[in-house]
């Protein structure tokens, strides 16, 4: 199904906050933000996901419908994705990685686009240490320059794209979700304080904080 709506003005017109949908943000002033764009019953797993890579120390979004639905009745494409606080939140950051949700196709591998040529990379080689699967996405690369994740201040940013078989583990079994966040979260480690000029926030990244709630 197309999607519904092409802007986010458009779709707050027509439907309610914290009814039909919700927006969660924690600015903490990181050099890198976590966000999951498709979040609640659009891509199901995405915001969880995003919220346990940031833990309690790294910049989180996340915009969740509330309600099922067909994937395209809350589905903005990313390069149209213009919620203002996702917006004004990636905008001032360094970085963005982006989780995303993809139909199965007969494996766990995990798309990697974006950008971020650099940071994208890291985390390919990262999650392929760990023992996950990841490739580099031919099929949605995310490389539109007004792609959500490519909205930060360097104008470039990561899109992770997960089957929904990785999702459904990633929520209900606590050990990999936890090896995969770590992954990500040495790979952010090494290419944000590898860029030049990098403030020291980004140097002080490491395990997500232990208060961070089981995501499932």
């Amino acid at each position: 199904m197309a999607d519904r709506y092409r802007n986010f003005q458009d779709l707050a017109s027509a439907t309610q906050r914290d009814t039909d949908y919700r927006i969660r943000l924690e600015d903490r002033g990181t050099a890198p933000v976590i966000l999951a764009p498709h979040g609640g019953t659009i891509e199901p797993g995405t915001a969880e996901i995003a919220e346990a890579i940031a833990g309690s120390d790294l910049s989180f979004y996340a915009f969740e419908a509330l309600k099922a639905g067909a994937h395209g009745d809350f589905h903005i494409t990313s390069h149209l994705f213009d919620e203002p606080n996702a917006v004004d939140l990636v905008g001032r950051a360094s970085a963005a990685i982006a989780v995303h949700g993809r139909k199965d196709d007969g494996s766990e591998t995990v798309w990697l686009g974006g950008r971020a040529t650099d940071l994208r990379d890291a985390i390919g080689e990262s999650l392929r240490a760990a023992g996950f699967d990841a490739a580099l996405n031919t099929t949605l690369p995310g490389v539109h320059e007004t792609n959500i994740c490519n909205r930060t201040a360097h104008g470039e940013g990561v899109q992770l794209e997960l089957p929904r078989v990785l999702r459904r583990r990633l929520t209900a079994e606590p050990d990999l979700l936890e090896r995969f966040v770590l992954a990500i979260r040495e790979a952010i480690h090494t290419g944000c304080a590898n860029r030049p000029g990098e403030d020291s926030a980004s140097s002080e990244i490491g395990s997500p904080s232990a208060e961070r709630g089981d995501p499932s």
